[in-house]
């Protein structure tokens, strides 16, 4: 019998079928059995491509990553509308994958592509005139903003019961409709506290100038 054109594994297909599982069942879903069974092949031979699972998982992070778009650090974008644009793109990519923030947030390892985003924003605010200290403070605020408004909903954590909220929270009259404007309310919040972190930097900025 002739060979297949095409390898039946590769890298490519893994990672695209344990980002799969992690989007759809959470990074519990992930193990080299389940995704053998999923691709239809021996457990083994998983292990031509990936040594362990904490190898896939970080190809699955470093795939959800390389969606960010860092070059507005490269082109000569002024630093606080390259943050905006930077930060909105982060938010994207996390939040078309939610489950897999628990494991980027421990960290970019070796990932190529966490690492291109964390030279990039280095370099665009220590291009802009920000110290190395303040530029990785900054680096490090941005991201955990953006990795928590992606975690989950405000919105959705309210049910839409009046009843729920009438008798003893008066202040949340309104509360019960909050789920319906889920998208509106989450993205709302997230620009209005990327705006205040913005601007409070820019303040930061005109008014501290002095050494670390």
């Amino acid at each position: 019998m002739a060979r297949p054109r095409k390898p039946l594994l590769s890298r490519e297909r893994i990672v695209g079928c344990a980002l799969s599982l992690v989007d759809a069942e959470g990074l519990e879903a992930v193990s080299t059995r389940r995704l053998a069974a999923e691709l239809g092949v021996s457990g083994p031979s998983l292990y031509n491509h990936f040594r362990t699972k904490h190898e896939i998982l970080d190809a699955v992070a470093d795939t959800v990553c390389a969606q960010v778009d860092v070059e507005m650090f490269e082109d000569g974008t002024e630093w606080h509308e390259a943050l905006l644009s930077w930060a909105r793109s982060y938010r994207a990519a996390l939040t078309e994958h939610p489950n897999i923030v628990p494991f980027l947030a421990q960290g970019p390892g070796r990932r190529p592509s966490q690492l291109r985003m964390a030279d990039a924003v280095f370099g665009g605010m220590t291009g802009a005139g920000w110290s190395r200290a303040e530029a990785t403070r900054i680096g490090a605020l941005m991201r955990y903003f953006v990795a928590g408004s992606a975690l989950g909903s405000f919105a959705r954590g309210f049910v839409d019961d009046a009843a729920v909220y009438a008798a003893d929270y008066p202040h949340l009259d309104q509360a019960h409709l909050l789920a319906e404007h889920q998208q509106r309310v989450d993205e709302g919040a997230f620009e209005t506290g990327l705006r205040a972190l913005i601007d409070g930097l820019s303040l930061r900025r005109r008014s501290d100038r002095r050494p670390d």
